[in-house]
């Protein structure tokens, strides 16, 4: 999939110093980056995305129930 990325001028500039330093491409660069960012942070199955949302919404419930169990 294409995709657009803005970056400031300072981000740009860095990430083109970074890529010559690598001898590598600002692309790939930029694509490394992201996939990095996304092992470190990404919730990648199905039951992350749905206890970050449904924990939240239960949270009093879920606290309640862990007294009951103390």
């Amino acid at each position: 999939m294409a995709m657009t990325l803005r970056l400031s001028a300072a981000q740009s500039e860095a990430l083109r110093i970074q890529a010559r330093a690598e001898g590598a491409s600002m692309q790939d660069v930029a694509k490394r980056a992201v996939s990095e960012y996304l092992d470190h942070h990404g919730r990648t199955t199905p039951l992350d995305l749905v206890l970050d949302t449904e924990i939240p919404r239960y949270a009093d419930a879920l606290a309640e129930l862990a007294r009951w169990t103390d």
